[in-house]
């Protein structure tokens, strides 16, 4: 028997089984990291600085090693040496800011892109059978919930 929140209405309810589904995909989210870590042969921060990179590409950003630092939470020292870790081993490239000569972005490489397509490839199309039963407005409100809920959780921790 599950402990906790007790819903008192059909609204609470709702809320409820939503914050479940967002836990449970997360947890599988979770565990194709793992998996992916063991496959690349790559670290926990190593994997999270590539998906960044991945996510705020797609999204027409640049990405400095300082974001990367405030991401993972990491020191600048630690930073470099991530970077040049994933410079040496070909998953990306650091290279002049394009509207700012005196700043340097960090981009994957052609192999990086190449090496994550293999990967999550078989994933990828799963994901999007996955939503084959769902229509336009349906899908427009899963990406406004997952963009709110990737908002609610960015920023600082609710302990500081």
């Amino acid at each position: 028997m599950e402990r906790g929140w007790v819903p008192e209405t059909a609204r609470e309810g709702l809320v409820r089984d939503a914050l479940h589904a967002v836990r449970a995909f997360s947890d599988a989210v979770d565990r194709m990291n793992m998996g992916m870590r063991g496959e690349m042969d790559m670290n926990a921060s190593d994997l999270a600085a590539l998906r960044m990179l991945i996510v705020r590409e797609r999204r027409g950003r640049y990405v400095s090693p300082h974001d990367i630092a405030t991401h993972l939470a990491i020191s600048t020292a630690s930073t470099t040496k991530l970077l040049d870790r994933l410079t040496e081993s070909g998953h990306l490239e650091r290279r002049p800011h394009p509207h700012d000569r005196r700043a340097r972005i960090v981009v994957l490489s052609e192999s990086a892109r190449s090496e994550f397509a293999r990967h999550f490839g078989e994933w990828i199309r799963r994901m999007t059978a996955a939503m084959d039963d769902y229509g336009d407005e349906e899908l427009r409100a899963v990406v406004r919930f997952l963009d709110d809920m990737a908002e609610a959780l960015t920023g600082p921790s609710p302990a500081e």
